[in-house]
């Protein structure tokens, strides 16, 4: 999940390369909606061995109420850090 600051837009979607779908997101490259309102800090994620896991995943997720979405992400990141550098370690 990313979003734009803490408690601000959220953004939700799944990819097989993380890293280079977040590059895409800082360059412009991703979605409309998230260059449109600077979403690129990314707050939440989580890794699922299958594709059609992943993408079920997403789909709930989306369909979530906010709060929700938020509650997640306080669970695991209070402080909303951007988890980009914790990528490729």
């Amino acid at each position: 999940m990313l979003a734009s600051r803490k408690n601000g837009t959220l953004y939700t979607g799944v990819t097989n390369d993380l890293a280079r779908r977040i590059h895409e997101h800082e360059t412009g490259q991703g979605s409309k909606f998230a260059a449109r309102y600077g979403v690129v800090r990314l707050v939440w994620y989580e890794e699922h061995p299958t594709a059609p896991q992943a993408i079920a995943r997403e789909k709930a997720i989306k369909s979530w109420p906010r709060k929700w979405k938020i509650d997640l992400i306080q669970q695991e990141n209070a402080d909303w850090f951007d988890l980009k550098r914790f990528l490729n370690s």
